[in-house]
């Protein structure tokens, strides 16, 4: 049950240098099953910083989340899968024809080349917003009520699943079924800090809502023995798989 656990256990490389992500990789690699690569590194690094961790054994999700008219997200979608990355997110609030328009293209793409398709996550709300952040946007609607709308508005244009505060993910299972991916990030184990999350949750406490894959930063990178910490958040994920099966 663990190596299930470390097949959904996604690290947050929310770092500034190549070297470090790359190390990283070689130092983590078996016991994480994606590495996350967000908009810090892809800037600071390029595309090559995907190649890089694949060469030191480690699988990328690239967490870019496109937001822009359809077809250029969809064209920056199929650039995506050409890197060979895992999975990969745009932002529900992109709307319909956006998401369906990248499906599309990425289907596509990956049967014309003969490639397995990526996970694709349309981004619901961020675990940092809350209530009085959507409130000071212009969004009156409660939190859930719009992840869920987004949510099913992805499912509709054919994405693998969302990202979603593991909150949420009790209200996104019922509604989208069980073959729907939810990935969570926001989620924080007892040693760690809060930090600037507002929407968070324990591992074992996600998994028994329904997530899919956890995404995990700071308690891993911020602790004394990285790879202690991964290994306790792994064996409190395994002992919430085992639970749930039982159940």
């Amino acid at each position: 049950m663990i190596e299930a656990a470390r097949k959904r256990l996604i690290f947050a490389l929310d770092v500034d240098s190549c070297a470090v992500a790359e190390r990283w990789a070689e130092q983590m690699h078996d016991k994480i099953g994606l590495f996350k690569v967000g908009k810090q590194l892809f800037t600071r690094c390029g595309p090559d910083i995907v190649r890089r961790i694949q060469e030191r054994g480690g699988e990328v999700f690239l967490d870019l989340k496109y937001h822009d008219i359809p077809n250029t997200v969809a064209r920056a979608t199929v650039e995506a899968c050409r890197l060979g990355v895992k999975m990969v997110n745009v932002h529900a609030l992109g709307g319909p024809t956006m998401m369906r328009e990248t499906v599309a293209a990425v289907n596509q793409y990956c049967a014309a080349e003969s490639i397995e398709k990526p996970i694709l996550l349309a981004v619901t709300i961020l675990t940092s917003s809350d209530q009085e952040t959507l409130q000071s946007v212009g969004i009156d609607r409660p939190v859930e009520e719009m992840v869920l709308r987004l949510a099913q508005l992805a499912q509709q244009a054919g994405f693998d699943g969302v990202v979603a505060s593991p909150r949420e993910v009790p209200l996104i299972r019922r509604a989208c079924g069980n073959g729907f991916v939810i990935v969570t990030p926001g989620v924080r184990p007892a040693f760690a800090s809060v930090d600037d999350q507002k929407r968070i949750t324990a591992p074992a406490e996600a998994i028994a809502s329904g997530a899919d894959y956890l995404v995990v930063g700071r308690p891993i990178s911020n602790a004394l023995d990285p790879r202690e910490a991964a290994t306790a958040i792994l064996e409190e994920m395994a002992h919430a798989l085992t639970e749930s099966d039982r159940g």
